[in-house]
């Protein structure tokens, strides 16, 4: 019983319910009878539904207009050179942002007079404009033609930066929702300041601060009136005002002086600055790029991109400080001094090897079926290079070609200025000439004359000792012709570059610079599958035991290989890892250059070994700033406080910590810098030795020869170059590190040095200068070594307790007991230092 009261039946809930509801519905059915009642609730529910279905269709989905509040533009990426001034710059869109402070009053008014008269008056939505809008939509629907915006200025930033450019009546519903919104977060100021900004005004230029430059080079600040009245017209279309044309430019003056009209309407200026105004041209300059030059940097500016990408990404989508919109300052050691020196020597280089070959062909193909200036505009092939410029043939005849350029303009080629024999045919460059064929040409009177890329390439790189940065990169002849950078990425054969790492991990063993290697035949038993393995010298025969400097200097293989067979090429191979150059297996033939690196690592072992074993990561760049100039890279960089006080305050001054990684013995790495002194002195690079100031390096020649070499330096700055096909071939039996590529280094090196003092390369501790003779390597006792470079007696480095040790025979006893007794009568007179150096051996 009791179960029965507390669970009642279903049935019995289901008709409680019907009851309730039926009394409700008896106490409504009165009301519903009134006319009053009824209308309201029908008004009511259609209102909530109209709300329901605007929401639905036009409001769900639409972007916070909150965000715009961090809203920042894309940016260009700047670079700076060593001098902190800009170079380049990496932009999809020119745009340069200013805040609403730096913008003229008289330029805000012409933008309101031309775009939105009662910005400051509404809520983000003129209506009565918007009616006019409806009205001249709906008169030219079906027509194809494109209605009047009708749009506020809050609407179009938020077209521009949150829905779109859609055109269609939904967007322009979303459009007006959205400018509601955005007044409600931000002020009429900041509103401007973002659509000031961001709006496109033709000539790739976003926001008026670009378009200021792009069409008047001018800062805004700088804007005549004028000036201002025409940038405010461009929102509306910046392709129906281009001054190029003759329509776009009286399209443009009409326009201007409408605006002007409007500014004077509003009281913003008076009737005789209007007429002042419309008296002037329209005074725009020729388009022109960003004001960088595109030529400058090359290869290298390529190198730093690719390294910002693949640290902060290319895109806006890739995070907040990407290259192409995260508006970063790069800070770089880049010298265009340096940079000049160094792609004209490598240009000049390929071209007086590449010389009297025939012409090497053109350099790319276009169609010309569809307009070939659009084609060969978007081929992006140029050459920089002297009066040198890229043409397309657009026709030939027997006699001439028609030839055309980027810029729209042509020219004519006669056949007796192409008369160089193709290299794959032999035959006359102009018979294998062919429409559509790029190629690169030179002015030659009121025609043009044929001219060839070499086909041979190379790459350079200077880079700073003590601090790994590099001044200079020239990867190829041209990076518009080709953008693989052989300075970087480029793996060659370094050849006798190598052994310098080869005898240090033999210093490292034992030896020393004065230690006797044969230089004779070497066979080695590779095993079943390679067999014997006999080693021969560049220039074949041998010459007997020498000294370990001779063989650097004289770039003998046959010692190189017999010092890393008795070294162990287990260390020779850890060694040469240890320095970057890369990472081999322990073969001797990797002890003269069978393996693979870059212009780069060779450089940058080089440099360290300058450096007293210390090594810097090579750089393109020293710090990167984001949009406000925070330091965003390196990740632990620090800023120096007090490091640019003007006076003083007589508190500690900052120190600097030790950088970079101990890679080598210093004592190791100055006996090697000190050996490779005689290349230059008197050994295969001796075409160096009439600059007369301390330089260490080493020539390079791979099998073929395919590659030649230098690598060398100063103390503070080393640079390295190699020359080669790209497909590797042989250059020529006579083609010799020392013949081709010395002079290169020398052309870009000698003006350099020229403005640096001539410094020595200075000894860690530790070391024992010791006068020897040069060839026999033994200790020399009463001669004193002079700067002659080929001189009998020299000083030579050693490690403590590693010089030659001194030998007493009976008879050197008995000369030195006479001696002795000499001096012994004679201590009134004062000893010479001549007589104190040679009682003590030598210098220590």
């Amino acid at each position: 019983m009791e179960e029965a009261r507390s669970n009642p039946p279903a049935s019995s809930f289901a008709y409680r319910l019907r009851r309730d509801a039926g009394g409700v519905l008896d106490r409504l059915r009165p009301l519903w009878q009134r006319r009053l009642f009824r209308w309201s609730a029908i008004l009511l529910g259609g209102f909530l539904l109209f709300c329901a279905l605007f929401w639905l269709i036009f409001a769900r989905g639409l972007p916070d207009a909150a965000t715009l509040l961090e809203y920042e533009p894309p940016l260009p990426t700047i670079v700076r050179d060593i001098n902190g001034q800009p170079v380049h710059s990496y932009a999809r869109e020119r745009r340069v942002q200013l805040q609403f402070s730096d913008y003229p009053p008289q330029l805000i008014h012409a933008y309101l007079a031309a775009e939105d008269k009662t910005f400051f008056d509404h809520h983000g939505v003129d209506f009565p404009g918007f009616a006019g809008a409806v009205l001249d939509y709906a008169s030219k629907l079906g027509s194809g033609q494109r209605a009047r915006g009708g749009s506020t200025i809050t609407q179009q930033v938020a077209k521009n930066l949150l829905i779109g450019d859609e055109y269609s009546p939904t967007r322009k519903v979303k459009e007006m929702i959205l400018a509601w919104r955005m007044e409600n977060v931000l002020t009429k100021q900041q509103i401007l300041e973002l659509y000031l900004n961001q709006i496109f005004l033709g000539r790739n230029a976003y926001g008026v601060q670009a378009a200021a430059r792009a069409y008047f080079d001018k800062d805004v600040a700088d804007l005549k009136l004028h000036e201002m009245a025409y940038l405010s017209i461009l929102p509306k279309g910046p392709a129906n005002y281009r001054p190029e044309s003759a329509t776009g430019h009286a399209r443009a003056i009409e326009r201007r002086n409408w605006a002007l009209g409007e500014m004077v309407k509003n009281n913003w200026i008076t009737p005789a600055q209007r007429d002042a105004a419309v008296a002037q041209p329209l005074g725009t300059v020729a388009a022109h790029g960003s004001g960088f030059d595109a030529r400058a940097g090359g290869y290298y500016m390529e190198e730093v991109r690719r390294r910002l990408i693949s640290l902060f990404g290319e895109k806006a989508s890739d995070g907040p400080n990407s290259v192409y919109a995260g508006g970063l300052w790069v800070r770089s050691p880049y010298d265009p001094v340096v940079q000049e020196s160094t792609k004209n020597a490598l240009r000049g280089g390929l071209l007086r090897f590449d010389a009297g070959r025939g012409w090497s062909g053109p350099v790319g193909h276009i169609k010309i079926d569809n307009g070939w200036e659009r084609e060969l505009a978007a081929s992006y092939i140029d050459v920089d290079y002297a009066d040198w410029r890229v043409a397309v043939i657009v026709s030939r005849t027997s006699t001439d070609a028609q030839l055309g350029f980027a810029d729209g303009s042509t020219g004519t080629l006669p056949a007796s200025a192409a008369q160089s024999p193709y290299r794959k045919t032999g035959g006359p460059a102009f018979s294998a000439m062919k429409p559509g064929d790029l190629i690169v040409v030179a002015r030659n009177g009121s025609n043009w004359a044929l001219r060839s890329i070499p086909e041979v390439s190379g790459g350079m790189m200077v880079e700073e000792v003590h601090s790994g940065r590099i001044r200079a990169m020239q990867g190829g002849f041209d990076s518009r012709l080709s953008s693989y950078n052989r300075a970087t990425q480029a793996l060659r054969q370094p050849g006798s570059t190598i052994k310098p790492f080869v005898y240090a991990a033999a210093l490292d063993s034992g030896m020393t610079p004065a230690s006797i290697i044969v230089d004779g035949p070497l066979c080695v038993y590779q095993g079943a599958g390679l067999g014997q393995k006999c080693f021969r010298n560049f220039s074949g025969g041998s010459a007997g035991p020498q000294t370990m400097r001779w063989g650097v200097e004289q770039s003998r293989n046959l010692m190189t290989v017999r010092a890393a067979s008795q070294t162990g090429m287990e260390r020779v191979v850890r060694t040469i890892k240890g320095m970057g150059i890369g990472d081999y297996q322990p073969y001797l033939s990797f002890a003269l250059g069978a393996g693979e690196t870059t212009v780069e690592r060779m450089v940058n072992a080089y440099a360290a070994l300058a450096n007293q074993g210390r090594q810097f990561p090579s750089r393109v760049m020293d710090y990167v700033q984001d949009r406000r100039g925070k330091v965003i890279w390196p990740e632990r960089w620090r800023a120096c406080d007090g490091c640019n006080m003007a006076n003083w305050d007589g508190k500690p001054m900052p120190r600097f910590g030790f950088e970079g990684k101990q890679v080598m013995n210093p004592m190791t790495a100055y006996q090697v810098v000190h050996i490779a002194e005689g290349v230059v002195q008197r050994g295969t690079a001796t075409v160096l030795a009439d600059l007369k100031r301390p330089l260490f390096g080493k020539t390079g020649t791979t099998n073929g020869p395919t590659n030649v070499w230098f690598v060398g330096g100063s103390p503070d700055l080393v640079a390295g170059v190699y020359i080669g096909y790209d497909q590797p071939r042989s250059l020529g039996g006579w083609a010799q590190g020392g013949r081709i590529a010395a002079p290169i280094w020398k052309a870009a090196m000698a003006p350099i040095l020229e403005t640096m003092p001539k410094t020595p390369f200075i000894a860690p501790a530790g070391i024992r200068m010791v006068a020897i003779d040069r060839r026999s390597g033994k200790r020399v006792y009463g001669a004193w070594p002079t700067s002659e470079p080929k001189a009998a007696v020299i000083w030579e480095a050693f490690k403590p307790e590693s010089e030659p040790r001194r030998t007493i025979r009976k008879e050197e006893a008995e000369e030195q007991a006479k001696v002795a007794a000499t001096r012994a009568a004679s201590r009134t007179r004062a000893r010479t230092d001549s007589e104190f150096l040679s009682d003590q051996g030598g210098i220590y």
